[in-house]
Parts: structure tokens; sequence; C-alpha cells
């Protein structure tokens, strides 16, 4: 097996098969409007860097809202950024570690 033949990393969704319904005239559209990757909210860091770096410092809160990612708000550290973005989708039950403040 070749290098390139994996299917991807087990936490994303697969995007090889299409989720288009044949009967919906409008599922091409519905398509070109999801968020890259099926992820609907994200969290950046206000000032640049890596995600997982620096976790005390403030995170700017992204929604999906159709055509592009738009400012939802702020979070004061990553783990509250975490949980804005969990309550939204499945597994919002995890429970994270305190970051190191």
């Amino acid at each position: 097996m070749g290098k390139h033949s994996r299917p991807g990393p087990p936490n994303q969704p697969s995007r090889a098969v299409p989720r288009v319904d044949a009967g919906d005239p409008l599922a091409a559209y519905r398509k070109r409007r999801r968020p890259p990757l099926d992820i609907y909210r994200r969290h950046r860091p206000l000032h640049g860097g890596g995600g997982h770096l620096h976790p005390c410092e403030p995170r700017a809160l992204e929604a999906w809202n159709g055509f592009r990612y738009e400012l939802a708000g702020t979070a004061p550290d990553l783990m509250t950024a975490q949980k804005w973005v969990d309550e939204a989708g499945p597994g919002s039950g995890v429970a994270s570690a305190e970051p190191p403040c």
C-alpha cells in the first residue's frame, strides 16, 4: 500500500463520497454552502500563532454563515473557546484538562 492511499485522519468526516440527494434540485447549491471540512464553529488565537500555543491568551470565535466564517465573539482562553466550539456539535460532554496558567 502506497503512502497516498490512506483514507485520511480518523477524526474528520470523509469527503470522498459526496452527500448529494438526487431528488433535490438545490442539492449542488447546498453542497457548495457547506463549510470546509464541515466545521461550523472554530477558534483562532487573537494575535496569531498556533492554536495549541499559549492556552491562556484570548481567542477569536468564528462561526460559518453559509458563505464564510464571521467573528462571533471572543473567549478569554483556549478551554473556554473549545467549550464554545463543542457545544454546537457531538462530543460536547468530553472533559478536558485545565490549562497551565
